[in-house]
């Protein structure tokens, strides 16, 4: 194992400087061997080794319960009635601000990629008129390539260079973070301003990626942000809503964050609740489904409003979202009982086309954890998919012979001519020549005949393997629209094959429809969302005659899809190592004992301590542990001490930097006591141990922890089988649990990393390894 000592990762910058040789503690307790300096200066290869049975010992949990300390009640019990009436009026003004926000956001990336997309392809366009009658195409073909490379350049260097964890979508990040794992840099105000840029450049940069997953990225960013009241980037403090600043509130505002960036990017609120529900909050209360709804309308409304603005007709509402599909009419999109069999059939084609997609992207995943991990090779390499991109659309085009005739109500943007006859134009170029959103709105709602099946068939197959070898790249991404784009593709050449087949010559197969199941089979193949994905769909189309055949295709896409490989966001979740604890522990672990799962021997502190101790311990790197169980007394004999508290080492910062010392108070009589506000202060960047100074008369004196430990900590006995202490872990989002003997004695400590190594593989119960990533 001493080969996967580093690994790239979210947070891949900040790991470098880290020693490479460390000694991994293995999970029995034995320690590796030391690396030899040869071996140590061999570990920083070409290659990065990679190993997905590790669990990555750099993830922080957060902390969601709250700490009852004195301080805490004392606050409480000044509180008046209207106190809680206020904050109760905060939370609904920071949803409505939240949706807000996002929606103005959504309204700022759709304007740009409008405008840019729209001035990128009206110069093609008349390069290729040009040179389409005096010969010369490479040209045109060198220029598309070009103005691609450059623009997604631009993307992939502020993501590589400044903010590496603003790659991708951002849902599987925000999905740890809502499940309680403390992702680095996530919820920043750089990471939202490089996520924007970087989703335009690489949506205009023609790569076969959506705008659409970014968008609950952003939308949680905002929620971290406004919710504090402040910005720790740009060091302003806006003295409101510090109420909030603590992981708890925090947690449920990002959780409003992201649905209202899935309310704004399908113009769904009602989905965009139930991708938090599904996806991300591991914790639920009914104000909070409420509030969250609150903050999705409001995003999508802002969204319209600006938009009916900028398409001339201000005061619209009735188009939502950034991707709209076009509404589907009920009388030409009929669906009859004989056909139900058939959707089920497309969902099962999905599941299968989606496991292949998976397995294919988490080869190339682990190819470059390996090898693409220098910022500079991840530029050249999103460079290159930017031109292949462009060559193969340009290939695929030029090659292509299904001319359709331009008609007077025709609604291609950008209709290409190229060798088609007069009034003609090039059916292929609809679907590459073109923003992905606009090429699924085709494929839905063109007429019967517009495409040829060989087009549809050679655009499924060159659009799925670009789609795969984008979504990874380092640019911002996301994987909806080109997922929806492949299966519409798909969907709309198996209804032409149907009508082809039935030898009436009315076509019951409308191309539109079996478009619009194929998106839903290929979108749920990939991504296995079930419930939130039905909901988002109908909301797209604005039709729910659809419900019940986008549910039936969504099932079986994910049953057959998880029959092989998990989903893509969670391949990604676990390449990374995070300890994610999903919503049952695994189902053959009862027999273990909360004694077998716990960490121990356990660093405890008296409950008046000697400060010396105190930062001794903060100081080892060896532990780094972030809860301490106070004990009434650590006696010199075999007895576990008795626990009388827990203090986190957040806490124990404070009081050190505020110097709160049992000889400092006798002799101040004027010393301020030390409230809440001082630790909401320090939040969530509280400073490490190395920048607090204590002088070597100050490490002699004595600490007291009663004030502010946390007298009621959650424990249980050695005891408890791992089911009930996940189930106690998980339902209240805790960060330590203590494990007590018959007669309270501290013998243990459960965290997160002790509970989420346990997973069932293919040969039963398997256990992952802990390593320093």
């Amino acid at each position: 194992m001493a080969n996967i000592t580093k690994k790239v990762s979210w947070s891949s910058r900040a790991d470098e400087s880290g020693a490479t040789g460390e000694a991994t503690p293995l999970l029995n307790g034995a320690e590796q061997r030391p690396l030899s300096r040869q071996e140590s200066l061999r570990g920083r290869p070409k290659e990065i080794a990679h190993n997905e049975k590790l669990l990555s010992l750099k993830f922080e949990s957060l902390d969601y319960d709250n700490i009852e300390n004195q301080l805490f009640l004392e606050e409480e019990r000044r509180m008046s009635y209207m106190g809680f009436r206020c904050l109760e009026i905060s939370r609904w003004v920071v949803c409505g601000l939240i949706g807000f926000f996002t929606g103005l956001i959504a309204c700022f990336i759709d304007i740009a990629v409008e405008e840019l997309a729209g001035i990128k392809y009206q110069v093609v366009k008349k390069n290729i008129e040009n040179f389409t009658e005096v010969g010369g195409l490479s040209i045109s073909l060198i220029l598309w390539a070009v103005l691609n490379s450059a623009i997604v350049m631009v993307g992939a260097i502020i993501v590589a260079f400044f903010e590496p964890i603003a790659a991708g979508s951002g849902i599987p990040q925000i999905k740890c973070y809502l499940n309680g794992v403390k992702i680095p840099r996530v919820v920043r105000l750089k990471t939202l301003l490089v996520k924007v840029c970087g989703v335009i450049c690489s949506v205009v940069g023609g790569l076969a990626v959506g705008k659409e997953g970014p968008m609950i990225h952003s939308g949680a960013v905002v929620a971290a942000g406004i919710s504090q009241g402040r910005s720790t980037s740009l060091k302003r403090d806006f003295k409101i809503f510090e109420y909030f600043r603590r992981d708890t509130e925090k947690r449920d505002f990002v959780s409003a964050g992201a649905a209202a960036g899935v309310s704004a990017a399908f113009g769904a609120p009602v989905g965009g609740v139930l991708f938090s529900l599904e996806e991300g909050a591991s914790f639920w209360n009914q104000m909070l489904t409420w509030r969250i709804f609150f903050a999705s309308m409001i995003s999508t409304f802002t969204l319209n409003f600006f938009l009916s603005i900028y398409h001339n007709n201000p005061g619209d509402l009735s188009n939502p979202g950034l991707i709209n599909f076009g509404r589907f009419e009920t009388d030409t999109v009929a669906y009859y009982l004989y056909e139900i069999p058939l959707f089920i059939a497309m969902g099962a084609i999905g599941g299968l086309l989606g496991a292949l997609f998976n397995v294919l992207n988490y080869w190339l995943t682990i190819f470059r954890i390996r090898y693409v991990h220098r910022p500079c090779l991840q530029v050249m390499e999103a460079m290159l998919v930017a031109a292949v991109t462009a060559t193969v659309s340009f290939t695929m085009i030029y090659f292509s012979d299904d001319c359709q005739p331009l008609g007077p109500d025709h609604t291609e943007e950008y209709p290409l001519q190229l060798f088609c006859a007069d009034g003609e134009y090039n059916s292929m170029a609809t679907a590459f020549f073109n923003t992905p959103e606009r090429s699924v709105r085709s494929l839905f709602h063109n007429q019967p005949g517009t495409y040829n099946p060989l087009t549809l068939g050679l655009f499924t197959l060159t659009y799925f393997f670009l789609a795969c070898w984008t979504y990874g790249l380092a640019v911002s991404a996301g994987v909806f629209i080109p997922s929806l784009l492949i299966g519409a593709a798909w969907g709309r050449l198996f209804g032409i094959l149907l009508a082809s087949f039935t030898s009436t010559g009315n076509i019951w197969a409308v191309p539109g429809k079996y478009a619009l199941i194929g998106a839903a089979a290929q979108l749920g193949g990939i991504v296995r969302m079930t419930l939130s994905l039905t909901v988002i769909m109908v909301e797209a189309t604005g039709n729910v005659t659809y419900g019940l055949p986008i549910m039936l295709v969504l099932m079986t896409a994910k049953i057959v899809g998880d029959y092989f490989v998990e989903g893509l966001y969670d391949i990604h979740i676990k390449l990374q190592s995070v300890p994610f604890l999903h919503w049952d522990a695994p189902a053959t672990s009862h027999w273990l004992t909360a004694r077998e799962v716990m960490s121990s021997p356990v660093t405890c502190l008296n409950r008046l301590e000697k400060v010396g101790t105190i930062v001794d311990i903060l100081s080892n790197t060896s532990t780094n542990h972030n809860g301490f169980p106070v004990v009434v007394e650590v006696t010199a004999g075999d007895e576990p001490p008795k626990l009388c508290g827990l203090i986190l080492r957040s806490q124990l910062i404070v009081l050190l930097k505020h110097k709160v010392f049992v000889e400092l108070a006798r002799t101040r009589l004027t010393t301020r006591k030390l409230q809440l506000k001082d630790f909401r202060d320090a939040y969530p960047r509280f400073p490490p141990i190395q920048s607090i100074h204590v002088s070597q008369d100050e490490r002699e004196c004595m600490m007291d922890l009663t004030e502010f430990m946390n007298a009621t900590p959650y424990t249980v006995p050695q005891e408890t089988s791992l089911p009930r202490v996940f189930k106690l872990f998980r339902a209240l989002g805790l960060r330590h649990l203590v494990v007590v003997n018959d007669s309270n004695g501290v013998v243990g400590l459960v965290s997160r990393k002790d509970l989420a190594r346990y997973h069932l593989g293919k040969h039963g119960l398997e256990e992952l390894q802990l390593a320093q990533t």
